[in-house]
């Protein structure tokens, strides 16, 4: 059950005198009453900055604009704002406009990767639909600042038809991530709409949609809303929790609706410096979440956007707490640790090595506990030879309207039906000499 505490009771008396219970917790009035400057954020928080302060976050929201909803900043510890993590995500910081050599203004290629407007197709089987460049809330440490705060632009239908009409001439296309800004932006009849269009396209078989709505706009998750996704089924969600203390009473009512719904529900968590870049934290967070019925889902290493190197940890950061969690836990408590690489390489695993030497009958391994081991490979293991002819293949489990596929990649290497031995770099020297010999 959300409540409705003293502090959001002075915070919503402050922003409009009459305001009531049902004004704070309609989600129409929170996006309307966004705190877009610093003299608001002051006014309502009581927090007051010294002027050469306010003149560099000034500088910093004349770049990266300024949006906050009044219920997340009732979570702002107000005694000790500057070390408080809800702050650090929501508010701006004057360190955003130092601008290192190896950031971008699009670090994962996003646009290069794109088809069409609005898509951004980088992966064989799936498709990333910019739905809205809107949030209720602009995350300090978003990888999109570039498109998200800059211009508050939600495509209309027309441009939203191209990506659609992209995905259904692309028949290889069985997976939308509904995507922004934040997709609970739209309008009930909007997002209708556009489930309605993406689910009667034969060849989709589900439909995510991303959304940190449950974190920083909870109120977002209507029955209505629900009642409009029931009817597209499957619908995966994915959150955003980045902190225990995002888990509120009205965090938790609005996951119960999503999961009481019937939709699976994620969470993608940022590693971010001076947040949650603690193995403490980060496990109180991931037991917090199972506990709500949410999947941790990935664990991401802050991206190289322009202005984000204050939030950036050392890879050997997450490696640690992923040394944490793995084997102190629950396997389905456990995150995946990802860099998603530069220029659009796609999401790259990082873990712990776990194996530490094999040979052609043993492979040694370690436990999280450091006991090492040992596992013995079967002695007589006939390999069968795959042509790919997945029509014609004879082993007892068939799959279902399978199909012809080619295999890229290390899987290329590793295919018995491809003759290829390795993959080369373009531009590598040795292999030009060769060609001009």
């Amino acid at each position: 059950m959300s409540i409705y505490t003293k502090k959001q009771q002075i915070i919503a008396h402050r922003i409009e005198e009459k305001s009531d219970e049902s004004n704070w917790k309609n989600w129409k009035w929170q996006v309307k009453h966004t705190i877009k400057s610093i003299d608001k954020f002051e006014w309502l928080t009581g927090i007051k900055f010294e002027e050469e302060e306010r003149k560099q976050l000034k500088e910093t929201l004349d770049t990266f604009p300024l949006s906050i909803t009044p219920y997340y900043l009732s979570l702002i510890d107000i005694e000790n704002y500057q070390h408080d993590p809800v702050f650090k995500q929501s508010f701006a910081d004057a360190r955003e406009l130092t601008i290192d050599k190896s950031e971008y203004a699009d670090p994962l290629a996003e646009d290069s990767d794109s088809p069409v407007e609005g898509i951004t197709h980088r992966y064989p089987d799936r498709v990333l639909f910019h739905v809205s460049n809107i949030c209720s809330m602009y995350c300090r440490h978003c990888t999109r600042k570039r498109k998200v705060g800059d211009v508050d632009h939600v495509p209309s239908k027309a441009q939203l038809l191209k990506g659609i009409e992209y995905i259904k001439n692309t028949p290889q296309v069985r997976d939308v991530l509904l995507s922004g800004g934040d997709p609970f932006m739209l309008p009930d009849s909007t997002i209708d709409w556009l489930l309605d269009q993406l689910s009667s396209i034969e060849h989709v078989e589900v439909i995510r949609i991303g959304t940190r709505m449950p974190v920083v706009l909870p109120y977002r998750i209507t029955d209505d809303l629900m009642n409009i996704l029931k009817k597209y089924q499957p619908v995966w969600i994915n959150t955003h929790f980045n902190h225990p203390r995002e888990i509120t009473s009205s965090a938790k009512a609005a996951i119960r609706k999503m999961a009481d719904a019937g939709f699976p529900v994620g969470n993608q968590s940022v590693l971010l410096a001076d947040v949650n870049d603690c193995p403490r934290i980060m496990k109180k967070l991931v037991h917090t979440l199972v506990q709500n019925r949410v999947r941790p889902y990935y664990l991401y290493q802050c991206d190289l956007s322009e202005g984000l190197m204050h939030f950036r940890t050392p890879v050997g950061k997450g490696i640690e707490i992923m040394e944490s969690l793995i084997g102190h836990t629950s396997g389905f408590a456990i995150p995946t640790y990802v860099i998603d690489a530069p220029g659009g390489g796609g999401k790259i695993p990082v873990m712990p090595n776990y194996i530490i030497s094999w040979s052609t009958n043993k492979v040694v391994l370690r436990n999280y506990e450091g006991v090492i081991t040992t596992y013995k490979e079967p002695d007589a293991y006939e390999q069968r030879l795959c042509d790919r002819n997945c029509e014609k293949c004879d082993l007892e489990l068939k799959l279902d309207a399978s199909e012809e596929y080619a295999s890229t990649g290390i899987e290329k290497l590793l295919s018995d039906s491809d003759k290829s031995i390795s993959l080369v770099p373009e531009g590598n020297e040795r292999y030009e000499r060769r060609h001009d010999d």
